[in-house]
């Protein structure tokens, strides 16, 4: 193309259009500020991205932290045709139609996820993508026997509580998703339900299934106990890219979502994002934008905008698939290189409303992806005219020229519907993408040490609450502040900690009270 002719939006818009027909599938690049030269620039990376990616199907391990191998993208290949696709498939069907039951054998009508991460997020998206945000509220029969979906992903007793509030026990199956078993947010939740179940007088294990690896603590804690089912999970699949495997399976097949489909989906945009010229590949074009809008250190924000009520969790799922893949501190060769790209957003429409504002007149510190979903879901006429989804159009379209004419940068991604098949196509194109920009940035994408110290760092809060609960019983009644009662638990460096520990006691435990003094500007506490 003519250097004259690049200037020019339509013929851009030509050039950095990718499509794939029969899906209707589109990605547009146009709006983005780069040019050919700066793509030329990037074929070394390219060329060793096509090349690890290889490696990464190939099987060779490419999470050296943990000795690893990445699996996702060609696991979901071969999943549909295993034995356990059909397992699930099966224990699904008999629980919808009333073969499987609870202990009093009354038909399950809903099921708890109690997962964290991916486990959770995941089966999230999809639930609301596709069966919608009111699916819970629809009969047995509106949802033809399959179940509602409720989530257990945090380790928040007020979660737990409100859930409590509306699940009847004895219709309601339970889902536990843990790879290692001991992921602590969810076997607090687990051990939280097997207590309101026996106080119920009920049996836990007659209402659980798993999903875990095989030899865990939940693998061996499940099926000592008898549960229901228990389903295996790879080793070499991580929590964020889990839901093309049995973690996305098992919540989709109790709800009516057609796996196989989103599969497809998934398995169609991984051949399209092995196509050899990096310029016709939607995931290395897409990395190569983010590379180089950000100049190969993480310098813009990505902002997800979704032009769909359907796909509102989606920058919520991109936020854990993208930072924690790609937020790291030290690069393969162990330098210090703090790498990442923050991710936010909301949905279309609701945005022009809300952070919009700053995006038009703010800092220029972002760059927007708008995905469209062109089928309307229904035809809600506003004029002779124009109709609802008419408008949805021409705000996005409106705000993309906006957005534009400020010099601001846009990727615009339309998809003709939200069903399985552009969901697996969307998910999986964000996959690949990130594998591939970790290697442009030379990061492991695929482990997560500072999820791991956070983890290290949480023990030693509860070890020093157990040491400082020791010692004021030892000690008998107390009174004093912060610093005073950490000097005589015998841990005075930490009274900053132990003034958080007994503000969470004050609340909590009536042997504990606290009065706040102002004279010292601290809080004094009274242990009895």
């Amino acid at each position: 193309m003519r250097p004259e002719k690049m200037n020019n939006w339509i013929e851009r818009n030509i050039e950095y259009t990718l499509v794939d027909a029969e899906s209707q599938f589109s990605i547009d690049f146009a709006g983005m500020k780069f040019s050919p030269a700066e793509l030329d620039a990037l074929q070394p990376k390219f060329e060793r991205a096509a090349r690890e990616m290889g490696r990464i199907e190939a099987g060779e391990i490419k999470n050296p932290d943990e000795k690893r191998k990445v699996t996702h993208f060609s696991d979901r290949k071969v999943y549909p045709q295993s034995e356990l696709f059909a397992s699930v498939e099966a224990f699904a069907e008999q629980v919808r139609s009333g073969k499987i039951t609870g202990e009093t054998g009354r038909k399950f009508e809903a099921v708890v996820v109690n997962g964290i991460g991916g486990s959770a997020l995941g089966p999230q998206l999809m639930q609301f993508a596709i069966n919608g945000p009111y699916w819970n509220e629809k009969t047995d029969a509106a949802r033809n026997g399959y179940l509602k979906l409720y989530f257990l992903d945090n380790t928040d007793s007020a979660e737990f509580a409100d859930l409590s509030e509306v699940m009847d026990p004895e219709t309601t199956l339970h889902l536990v998703i843990s790879k290692s078993g001991g992921t602590q947010e969810t076997k607090n939740n687990m051990i939280a339900m097997e207590e309101l179940y026996a106080a119920r007088k009920l049996s836990f294990p007659k209402h659980a299934a798993a999903i875990t690896m095989k030899g865990s603590e939940l693998d061996r804690h499940a099926r000592g106990s008898n549960w229901l089912a228990v389903f295996e999970m790879a080793e070499s699949i991580g929590g964020r890219t889990s839901e093309t495997s049995i973690v996305g399976h098992v919540p989709a097949a109790l709800t009516g979502v057609k796996f196989g489909r989103f599969l497809e989906g998934a398995c169609r945009m991984d051949e399209w994002t092995r196509t050899a010229d990096p310029r016709k590949n939607p995931a290395m074009m897409l990395a190569a934008m983010w590379y180089i809008a950000g100049e190969g250190k993480g310098n813009r924000n990505m902002v997800i905008v979704p032009y769909s009520d359907r796909l509102i969790l989606l920058s919520r799922y991109m936020q854990q698939l993208v930072m924690e893949s790609l937020g790291k501190e030290l690069d393969l060769d162990g330098r210090v290189v703090h790498q990442g790209l923050n991710v936010f957003g909301n949905k279309g429409g609701t945005d022009a409303h809300a952070f919009i504002q700053q995006l038009n007149d703010g800092r220029d510190d972002f760059f927007a992806t708008f995905i469209e979903v062109l089928k309307d879901a229904e035809k809600l006429p506003i004029t002779d005219s124009t109709d609802m989804g008419t408008y949805l159009h021409g705000f996005l379209e409106g705000l993309s020229a906006a957005l534009r004419g400020k010099g601001r940068q846009i990727i615009t991604i339309r998809v003709p519907q939200v069903s399985e098949l552009e969901l697996g196509m969307l998910i999986a194109l964000y996959e690949r993408a990130v594998a591939i920009y970790a290697e442009f940035i030379n990061i492991n994408a695929f482990h997560q040490p500072g999820v791991q110290s956070y983890k290290l760092a949480a023990k030693g809060v509860l070890a020093l609450r157990e040491k400082v609960m020791a010692k004021l019983a030892e000690l008998g009644g107390i009174t004093g502040t912060a610093i005073e009662i950490a000097e005589k638990a015998g841990c005075p460096d930490d009274a900053v900690e132990v003034g958080a520990l007994l503000d969470k006691a004050a609340v909590n435990c009536p042997a504990v009270s606290r009065k706040f003094c102002e004279k010292s500007n601290q809080w004094v506490y009274t242990v009895k």
